[in-house]
């Protein structure tokens, strides 16, 4: 039986996160978590990053501020990489996070720039690193 918001999930989320990140996360899946992979696959990569009103660019610059703001440190090093996929720059990627601390507060960016800094360096991206 086929699952078209499933698929269409699966194809978007091996799109922006890569084959390598997926393949990790199906392998670490459990019996426990499954549920959660598969509501998270049909909502949102199914359900949402599959609409055609933003672009993947914007998304990305939206869950990446929406992360920091929440402080969600063990998702973001994941959305820099997708950023980067989605075709964000190191430099538009700092310039999300320097608007998030204006709204989102300096303690919550200065995360998000630690863990976007270091992503970007291991990601091989110049202005990331020091020079």
């Amino acid at each position: 039986m086929s699952d078209e918001v499933f698929d269409a999930g699966m194809a978007v989320r091996r799109e922006v996160l890569g084959d390598e990140h997926v393949d990790r996360s199906i392998a670490n899946t459990t019996d426990f978590t499954r549920k959660f992979s598969d509501y998270i696959t049909r909502a949102a990569w199914g359900s949402v990053w599959t609409r055609e009103e933003l672009d993947r660019k914007t998304r990305s610059c939206i869950t990446l501020a929406v992360l920091t703001a929440l402080h969600c440190e063990n998702e973001i090093a994941m959305h820099v990489r997708a950023a980067i996929r989605n075709g964000l720059t190191a430099d538009e990627i700092g310039e999300v996070l320097l608007h998030t601390a204006v709204y989102a507060g300096v303690p919550a960016a200065n995360s998000a720039f630690a863990i976007a800094q270091r992503t970007l360096a291991e990601m091989g991206e110049p202005s990331a690193s020091r020079e």
